[in-house]
């Protein structure tokens, strides 16, 4: 049976995996298991990987250069995630090393999500729940029905469409920017950035992460914001100038935010801005679901089952200068 290395620690094989998909793979090859507690390193990630056709690697866990350089065994590193920025793809084809990707399973989830931040925004929940919390009793306020308000969605993916439709059902109006594709449907309105920033009530970002979107939320943007309106990241912690979002804040250019991701670690919220009290923050937690945390893990599963019967796994990245296939008897469609 071929050898495959989980890159996972403990605490993240728990919450990023699962029992049920780890014992699957153990069906159909030697499991080894990363049990040091910690991402692991370049160094550490070659000694573990030692004598590993197959590595299913967790997102925090980069796929190095130099790792692909040194693993003279390795056929194919499988990422447990859609993300693969952090993989050094050109390294692993130079080296004949396939690299595959999850599918976005969490669109629900993080929808979700993205729906309770508004509630929870509109009505103050957070506050009040923090008030009786500490022995205090919230002031009583006001608060405002999603019904008849405005979204305005960045980013028209499958996370924005699953949040579109939600929101809908609420009798919410939507606006839409994604300069990427041409936005059909009804109730869903497409604009120019600056029109939804100044139109909304609610801004939820949910672009892909790249140097383009790098800081799209900074100073102009935010101003270009009602001070009533709120902003919720949902995306990645780059596309928010969290400077200029602290400034926003503290100066009443818009009424609040929340994020369930930023720039500290594992794209966490930073501490600094999450402990406003103008601000709802979750630890990157937002795709956490059991549903959204299987589908991803068994993407991986079945990749490795591909392998292992000798086909190209599905959502392969650079299956033309993975030569190394050949090792598990697989014929990429130029050998064909």
């Amino acid at each position: 049976m071929p050898k495959l290395l989980l890159t996972h620690t403990p605490d993240m094989l728990a919450n990023y995996y699962g029992d049920r998909a780890v014992a699957a793979l153990r069906e159909i090859c030697e499991v080894r298991l990363n049990e040091s507690r910690a991402v692991l390193g370049a160094d550490a990630l070659i000694e573990h990987a030692r004598g590993c056709e197959i590595v299913v690697s967790d997102r925090q866990t980069p796929g190095f250069g130099v790792f692909f350089d040194a693993a003279p065994d390795l056929v194919a590193f499988l990422r447990c995630a859609v993300d693969i920025r952090n993989v050094d793809v050109p390294a692993a084809s130079r080296n004949g090393i396939l690299v595959t990707r999850a599918t976005p399973g969490f669109a629900t989830s993080v929808a979700e999500m993205g729906l309770g931040f508004m509630i929870d925004l509109a009505r103050g929940i957070s506050g009040c729940v923090s008030a009786y919390r500490a022995g205090r009793e919230p002031p009583v306020h006001g608060g405002r029905t999603l019904a008849g308000a405005t979204l305005g969605i960045i980013g028209y993916g499958v996370i924005g469409v699953e949040l579109a439709t939600l929101a809908r059902g609420l009798g919410m109006s939507m606006i839409v920017f994604d300069p990427h594709k041409r936005v059909e449907g009804a109730g869903v309105r497409q604009v120019d950035f600056e029109t939804l920033l100044a139109q909304a009530d609610f801004v939820v970002c949910l672009a892909v992460a790249s140097s383009e979107t790098e800081n799209l939320m900074d100073a102009r943007a935010f101003a270009c914001m009602r001070p009533d309106a709120y902003f919720i990241n949902l995306s990645r912690g780059e596309l928010v100038d969290e400077t200029a979002l602290e400034v926003a804040l503290a100066g009443g250019q818009i009424a609040g935010a929340a994020m369930d991701v930023g720039r500290a670690p594992d794209q966490k919220p930073s501490p600094k801005l999450a402990s406003r009290a103008d601000v709802v923050a979750t630890p990157h937690i937002a795709g956490l679901t059991p549903e959204a945390v299987e589908h991803q893990a068994f993407d991986t599963v079945e990749q490795v089952r591909a392998l292992v019967e000798g086909r190209l796994p599905e959502h392969a990245v650079n299956p033309q200068e993975a030569i190394r296939l050949s090792r598990l008897g697989i014929r990429r469609k130029e050998e064909q």
